[in-house]
């Protein structure tokens, strides 16, 4: 009997978050604003500038959603969160979606109660060493001292890895990229773990990056994607389908320049319906017609998002790789609009 009361208070404690949760896109519209969690700071994905402005890889994807929602790409309040306050500012509702390089992992999905609303990395764990240290190989690190950033997976494969290996370390926990860096150059750690695209975007940031390697192992998938709370479909759509249109517009031809002149109807069913010209999908969002075209127009599809921030002409200096479109043999691929 006692077991039956609990279950149902239970039973109605989830009910009551569920609707609690359900409301985060009338949310959204009534204070005009979109509440985004990102990195404390990580060029090329999410870091302001000198005047205090957000740009970045992981940035636009929140300009998007907000462009999308309200019609304003810069309608956007940026919350800076680590790795371990991410979760309990997305739990606790002081942020509507998470865009910071977090992995998609069955815990954080299931047990966390969080919805990832798809990938915009394919990423995986890599290790930076000076290149003073005359090591080509991450299975050469037997005694390293390893910067990590505590509350992430990276700090669970680092583990894994060294474990299934037979070699051991000594951990530095650190809480931000922030903090790792000036430990890194003064030598308070040997080597810097992280994403592989983190590595790439804090060696960038160095006086002399040339004098620092990333190491070829790649050691574990991590799938990066923006994330929100469980119980809420509604919202779950909007940012799922904001990302999906960035991806799809790419791989249909509809840049930032060109959009204007497509949302007046084109041959082509699929970009008519992405931009609104056919159909009522934005309507079944909750949106307007044009919320697809606003994202894309606000900051370019996914390819222009990725070569403006990321890529291989930016001092991060990545390539496409995995996050090409399945088209080109990458990862890249959206449901269709239909």
């Amino acid at each position: 009997m006692k077991k039956s009361v609990f279950l149902g208070a239970l039973t109605v404690a989830g009910l009551t978050a569920g609707a609690a949760a359900a409301a985060t896109l009338d949310d959204v519209k009534a204070r005009g604003k979109l509440n985004c969690g990102v990195n404390t700071g990580l060029v090329g994905f999410a870091a302001p500038d000198a005047n205090g402005n957000w740009d970045g890889f992981d940035v636009s994807v929140c300009r998007a959603i907000a462009a999308a929602v309200l019609g304003d790409p810069s309608a956007v309040e940026f919350v800076s969160t680590t790795g371990k306050t991410r979760f309990t500012a997305l739990a606790s509702g002081e942020i509507d979606v998470l865009s910071r390089n977090t992995t998609w992992t069955f815990t954080r999905d299931v047990d966390l109660k969080f919805e990832f609303t798809g990938v915009n990395y394919y990423d995986g764990q890599g290790f930076m060493v000076p290149k003073a240290l005359g090591v080509s190989s991450a299975k050469e690190l037997d005694g390293a001292t390893v910067c990590i950033q505590t509350g992430t997976t990276t700090e669970l494969n680092l583990a894994d890895f060294f474990r299934s290996n037979n070699i051991s370390y000594e951990p530095v926990p650190i809480e931000t990229n922030a903090e790792a860096q000036p430990l890194y150059l003064e030598g308070a750690c040997d080597v810097y773990t992280t994403d592989a695209s983190g590595l790439a975007a804090t060696r960038a940031a160095f006086e002399n990056p040339g004098e620092h390697i990333i190491l070829p192992e790649i050691i574990s998938k991590e799938p990066l994607g923006p994330l929100v709370r469980h119980g809420d479909s509604e919202w779950v759509d909007v940012v799922r389908w904001t990302l999906n249109a960035l991806i799809a517009a790419e791989e249909l031809g509809v840049t930032s320049a060109n959009v204007d002149e497509l949302a007046q109807g084109t041959n082509n069913p699929e970009v008519n319906r992405l931009l609104g010209t056919e159909g009522t999908l934005g309507e079944m969002l909750g949106l307007d017609a044009d919320w697809a075209a606003r994202a894309i127009k606000a900051v370019g599809n996914y390819g222009e998002v990725f070569e403006k921030n990321i890529g291989e002409n930016t001092p991060i200096g990545l390539a496409r790789g995995l996050n090409a479109q399945w088209t080109d043999g990458g990862l890249l691929y959206s449901p269709p609009f239909r």
